[in-house]
């Protein structure tokens, strides 16, 4: 495939889970696709207070917020995590990982019938959806939040622009949530790309993009990064390796 036609994937994840997304993404499509690194946030951790008392265990709703709070506390035990990636790296920084829900509101369903006993800490990013300690709550349990990071905007790289200002055709863009959805909206240079093509992990973020006017818009199976390469993979342009 020529290189000007074949697709280029943009990853605005911040660079670390970027990273580990385009070596996902090569090893599913092979060298036919190319791969644009150009986030549009930034991960900051914070310091802060933590309760005096020991949780019963954690809920950690994204790996970021384990790095956050594994920097925080060295004692470990139980955590409920949403996702095998959250999981995994729950584990590998000493926690009993357990997968529950597969997304935020499959852990509120199944958290909200199973009733958790005890005082849980939810370590989460500033601008986490859904109030998921609120609800919790509101069905009889005991969760606490501590806000350990916070994924600031940063402007759409130079290199980027060009891109979508000269080959719209063959950029496709993974959106992993409703907020990224937002900024990759707030960033473009224009509201209307009726060449681009996106990938999404949810109805919530097709909802979040639906002003860029895309031209395919592919909702992930399950919320997740297999999920988002196979939305990827139904995309017009795009078959995964042999």
């Amino acid at each position: 495939m020529p290189g000007q036609y074949r697709p280029l994937l943009l990853l605005t994840r911040p660079e670390p889970a970027s990273l580990r997304f385009a070596d996902q993404a090569r090893a599913a499509f092979g060298p036919e696709v190319d791969l644009l690194i150009a986030p549009l946030m930034q991960t900051v951790f914070y310091r802060p207070a933590l309760p005096e008392w020991q949780p019963e265990g954690m809920i950690f709703t994204s790996e970021t917020g384990v790095a956050g709070f594994a920097a925080l506390e060295s004692r470990r035990g139980a955590a409920i995590c949403v996702g095998p990636r959250t999981a995994e790296a729950a584990a590998e920084h000493g926690w009993q990982a357990e997968v529950v829900g597969g997304d935020a509101e499959g852990l509120v369903r199944d958290l909200t019938a199973r009733r958790l006993a005890g005082r849980w800490l939810h370590a989460r990013g500033r601008e986490a959806a859904g109030n998921l300690a609120g609800r919790l709550n509101a069905a009889g349990m005991a969760v606490t939040e501590a806000v350990v990071y916070a994924q600031d905007p940063l402007p759409l790289s130079a290199e980027a622009a060009e891109m979508l200002e000269r080959c719209p055709e063959r950029v496709v863009i993974p959106v992993f949530s409703p907020r990224s959805g937002r900024l990759l909206v707030d960033a473009l240079p224009a509201r209307a790309f009726p060449q681009l093509r996106l990938a999404v992990i949810s109805e919530a973020t097709a909802r979040a993009v639906a002003p860029l006017s895309a031209s395919a818009v592919a909702i992930a199976p399950t919320p997740d990064l297999d999920g988002m390469l196979s939305a990827i993979s139904r995309l017009p342009g795009f078959t995964t390796k042999a």
